[in-house]
């Protein structure tokens, strides 16, 4: 059975080099699961940090539930991350080290209808990186445009 993505951090792939990616659960009310269930999430600016040996998920907007009542989330509170004990002390020791951050990629709903953050521990891009990202893009796309051109001739 197929992950039901709900949103995805475009930018991300574009802004950092990703190092690593492991798969956290999330602590949110029913109010933000009914939202999400609605596809109403955005991890644009969103990251994760560690907190006396917790990981929290920050700027992740879950819209208020329609028809939510005075029980409504906040949209942008802090939310934690489940994550085993060991997962945790590794990520401390990386995101110690000079330029590492953990970044949400993905938030979705696996095969047994639970919410999902698809975290990465990533390094940060320079100016040259990013040109070079692009650069890599644009020559792809042209050789895809190139192949396509060659089938109608």
């Amino acid at each position: 059975m197929e992950n039901k993505t709900i949103a995805t951090n475009r930018r991300a792939r574009y802004e950092y080099f990703i190092e690593d990616t492991l798969e956290a659960g999330i602590v949110l009310t029913g109010t933000e699961v009914k939202s999400l269930r609605r596809g109403k999430g955005s991890l644009n600016d969103s990251y994760a940090q560690l907190k006396e040996m917790e990981v929290y998920l920050y700027n992740c907007h879950i819209s208020p539930y329609d028809f939510g009542n005075r029980f409504n989330h906040d949209p942008l509170r802090p939310r934690k991350l489940l994550l085993h004990r060991e997962q945790i002390r590794r990520l401390a020791s990386k995101t110690k080290e000079r330029g590492y951050t953990l970044v949400p990629l993905a938030l979705y709903f696996d095969q047994k209808n639970r919410v999902k953050v698809e975290l990465a521990l990533a390094r940060g891009k320079k100016l040259y990186d990013k040109r070079e990202t692009i650069a890599k893009k644009d020559a792809e796309r042209e050789m895809a445009r190139a192949f396509k051109g060659k089938d109608r001739g």
